[in-house]
């Protein structure tokens, strides 16, 4: 593998020193880009885009040639893992992911296979390597995986979002079966992300998207403890590729998410970075927190919004900046260009050493 050219957003991670704070985007490769829109077009449909690994790394790269961005991430889906698992994963137009066969028994939950990331998911580490390659150590490549409660809500509802009554009502009546499900499931994530890591993937993230609507004890439960295993496990296989954990709406479980010993905990817009700092120390480096919405603001709003995160999370290392979830596919292409040159441009003043001038 090539020597890495810009480390910034790995150095960031570990809490050392740097010139700036790095900056990259959740779903950076995506709707918002045309050249991601045509190269979806030429693939036909989004599962054949994530399937061919010279197409994923055709849209992993579209970002970095656009903006001078600090990180890449794989281009895939957080559920390559149920699809591998032959629950039938098919996207309706305009109505998001949907399963064919959702699992609504323990005896459902019991048949299932647990993929071999090298064959059922051989795909996705072609992928990795694929891009690894076409970087050429121009920045860091970050793999990652949905969190095994994230994936369980898909799996058991069938589909994405709306009350979650069905797996919920799964947690109460049958706390059991959804007990052993979320247990398969951080074991496929754990080799899942640990299969990543050799294959090329520099830092993993799990994106707890949907841990945010359980209640504190559910959330411990079906939630955060599958995700402690799964950082507890990738560290000991890969102990040199450091663990970012995000849940959306989690606020309130950040010292718990530290106490898992991950590297980095994502921050939605919710939650200020200076309370998220002052709660969890240098216990972990904090990535995030600017509303993706912002981005549909003038460019003067944006770098306004910007200086208010960079002010928030305050000087010294231990900072990556983000948006707090995904960009939206409206979002014109400039003014997600106009967020990475405020915090190119801001950012310095936050990392200057004792003695420099400001």
């Amino acid at each position: 593998m090539s020597e890495l050219k810009n480390d910034r957003f790995l150095r960031a991670l570990r809490r050392e020193p740097v010139d700036r704070t790095p900056v990259w985007m959740m779903r950076q490769a995506g709707r918002y880009l045309p050249e991601y829109r045509a190269s979806r077009a030429r693939a036909g449909d989004f599962l054949r885009l994530c399937k061919t690994p010279e197409l994923a790394c055709e849209v992993t790269l579209q970002p970095l040639d656009r903006y001078p961005l600090d990180a890449a991430i794989l281009f895939s889906d957080i559920l390559t893992i149920p699809d591998a698992m032959g629950l039938g994963l098919y996207f309706a137009e305009g109505e998001g992911p949907k399963f064919e066969r959702p699992l609504r028994s323990a005896a459902a939950i019991e048949a299932l296979p647990l993929p071999d990331p090298e064959t059922e998911l051989r795909y996705v580490m072609d992928g990795v390597r694929t891009i690894r390659g076409a970087l050429n150590g121009r920045v860091p490549l970050i793999g990652f995986s949905g969190s095994p409660w994230t994936l369980a809500t898909y799996m058991v509802e069938g589909r994405g979002g709306h009350d979650f009554a069905i797996i919920k009502r799964m947690a109460f009546e049958e706390p059991e079966a959804l007990q052993m499900l979320v247990d398969k499931l951080a074991e496929s994530v754990t080799q899942y992300l640990a299969a990543q890591a050799r294959a090329g993937a520099q830092a993993l993230m799990v994106f707890d998207t949907w841990g945010g609507v359980l209640s504190p004890a559910l959330y411990q439960r079906f939630s955060l403890a599958p995700m402690a295993k799964i950082v507890a496990r990738v560290q000991a296989l890969a102990p040199d590729v450091p663990v970012i954990l995000f849940t959306k709406n989690g606020g309130q479980h950040l010292e718990a998410m530290a106490d898992t010993g991950c590297t980095a905990l994502g921050v939605d817009w919710t939650t200020d970075l200076s309370v998220a700092r002052a709660r969890v120390g240098e216990r972990v480096a904090i990535q995030g927190n600017l509303d993706p919405c912002a981005l549909f603001a003038p460019p003067s709003v944006i770098r306004a919004e910007v200086a208010r995160v960079l002010e928030s999370f305050g000087h010294g290392s231990g900072h990556v900046f983000n948006l707090g979830h995904g960009i939206l596919q409206g979002v014109p292409p400039d003014h997600a260009g106009a967020m990475i040159e405020a915090v190119q441009e801001l950012s310095p003043a936050y990392h200057l050493r004792p003695g420099r001038a400001s």
